[in-house]
């Protein structure tokens, strides 16, 4: 190392020149011996690796990722924060991303389709690839922003094999939750529908206009309502006046919402009235009662994304959806008919 000193307390950060300067090479050799490149003679090599080692430097991740093009985040556009089931998609995403040595970067968009795709193509420019949780835009404005942020995967949404996709299958799960309400007798149903942007909604939508024509004895009305504790508390004036005997709610947190205004009012669950849910949040499992959902390891769906958007970054492309079937968890908050039809 000749008769260069090592700074053993230097008075500023030690730098990629610095390094340079004691190994007496240049900076981009410090550069491709830091990034892991084969190209540098291996006794070169070393001495690079045993200065970095003795004076404790510790390469910027900023210029480390100029420098290899990437930067090993990846972004997470979620519709809102305050909703378990995306806690839960999130948590996976996050979990399987980091195990491959990503890191994660979240923009919440408060349920708001203006604007949703700016946030989107903000938090791309900063990352290396974009996952985007139910997207609430519109269908062309989805396809024009796949274009620009490739790679990509979405959760909840189809794309036509625009980007890597990962969705549960809303229709037969709330036709499953029907016929588990039907089976227990029940022939006037309310659905308290979600947010009229979120396609995970259509979808339930268009499942029980198939069980309609199906079981034309049942009669499912539409209720709009929305995706949050508060929507389906104020849901209860809706549900009684159509005189419902059982309620299948857009998620568990709808449901835990009319749940609550339903013991304010003296309304006995599932005596009076049968409520289920869909997501199977943690919550659900210990409400009082607990209540009945439909189920879906909301982990796996994140984790799936994430596994294929992978292959997408290392080149390799995967266009075929992967889909999650959801399962009935039956619990205490459903139960046979009532034998008067009016509460």
């Amino acid at each position: 190392m000749g008769n260069k000193r090592i700074r053993k307390n230097p008075v500023r950060p030690m730098r990629i020149s610095d390094i340079a300067e004691l190994a007496g090479v240049s900076n981009a050799t410090v550069s491709r011996v830091i990034n892991g490149f084969s190209s540098v003679n291996e006794d070169i090599a070393q001495r690079v690796r045993d200065i970095i080692k003795e004076v404790g430097y510790v390469p910027s991740q900023t210029a480390r990722s100029l420098s290899l093009g990437a930067s090993q985040t990846i972004g997470v556009v979620v519709p809102d924060l305050s909703n378990p089931m995306y806690h839960a998609v999130l948590r996976g995403v996050h979990r399987a991303a980091a195990a491959d040595g990503y890191r994660v970067l979240v923009a919440d968009t408060l349920e708001e389709t203006q604007g949703e795709a700016a946030v989107a193509l903000d938090i791309r420019h900063r990352t290396d690839a974009l996952v985007l949780i139910a997207p609430r835009m519109t269908r062309p404005e989805l396809l024009a922003l796949l274009m620009r942020v490739h790679p990509a995967a979405v959760i909840n949404r189809t794309t036509g094999e625009n980007a890597v996709v990962a969705r549960v299958d809303y229709e037969a799960g709330i036709q499953t939750l029907a016929d588990h309400l039907r089976g227990l007798g029940h022939t006037r149903i309310a659905f308290l529908s979600g947010p009229e942007h979120s396609r995970s909604n259509h979808d339930r939508q268009r499942g029980l206009e198939t069980y309609r024509a199906a079981h034309p004895e049942v009669e499912i009305v539409d209720i709009p309502t929305g995706s949050g504790f508060d929507d389906g508390h104020r849901s209860w004036e809706a549900v009684r006046e159509f005189g419902a005997t059982a309620v299948m709610a857009f998620n568990d947190l709808v449901a835990l919402g009319l749940i609550g205004r339903l013991t304010e009012e003296g309304v006995r669950v599932p005596d009076d009235i049968s409520v289920a849910g869909f997501d199977n949040i943690p919550f659900a499992r210990y409400s009082s009662p607990a209540l009945t959902t439909m189920a879906v390891d909301l982990g796996e769906v994140g984790a799936s994304a994430w596994r294929d958007l992978k292959q997408e970054i290392e080149g390799i492309a995967r266009r075929e959806a992967t889909v999650f079937t959801p399962e009935l968890e039956a619990r205490a908050s459903t139960g046979a008919k009532p034998l008067r039809d009016e509460i």
